[in-house]
């Protein structure tokens, strides 16, 4: 059995001027969503294995205030192959991860995150979590995957089983979208 958590970078700073798109810092809203998600994250029990992440400035932040919440630090691999990836391309770093590994939380980008999601969770799912990804995953939103294989390379389309989709609005409304 594997556990997969997807994890996509909190609300970044657009008025932040920056040289290149990978810079970009998170705003303080981001921070806070952040800082949230991790909280949730331990009062729930999750546990990783590995981390691998987006080296994005971002992803750097949102890891940071994940820890901060989350009351301990992971040390992630990064990865820049996730860095505004591709489904196929995070699929392809899904497949890399060593099989002694069996939960691992990615921190990255959309649309890649939530493509991957619709990728691994058949259509039919009966919980309607997917039907909640594909109508958007938010930043700072979790995504728990779990498959039952041995090899993460066995990891396939329409194999995965979506068992949490956790928004920061759930979590705390003034996390929600502006109106």
């Amino acid at each position: 059995m594997k556990t997969l958590t997807l994890l996509r970078h909190a609300k970044s700073g657009w008025d932040d001027p920056v040289a290149r798109d990978f810079d970009r810092a998170l705003n303080p809203r981001g921070m806070r969503g952040a800082k949230t998600v991790g909280l949730h994250m331990r009062q729930i029990g999750l546990a990783f294995d590995a981390v691998v992440s987006s080296p994005a400035v971002r992803c750097v932040d949102t890891l940071d205030g994940v820890w901060e919440g989350y009351g301990r630090t992971l040390h992630p691999k990064w990865d820049r192959r996730i860095y505004l990836a591709s489904c196929v391309t995070l699929l392809d770093v899904v497949h890399d991860q060593p099989d002694d590994v069996n939960r691992v939380l990615m921190c990255g980008h959309n649309p890649g995150l939530e493509d991957l999601i619709l990728l691994l969770v058949p259509d039919n799912s009966e919980e309607g979590l997917r039907d909640d990804v594909e109508e958007k995953f938010p930043t700072a939103s979790i995504a728990e995957l779990i498959f039952d294989v041995d090899h993460w390379a066995d990891v396939a389309s329409g194999k995965g089983h979506l068992t949490r989709f956790i928004r920061p609005r759930d979590l705390d409304a003034a996390l929600g979208p502006d109106d």
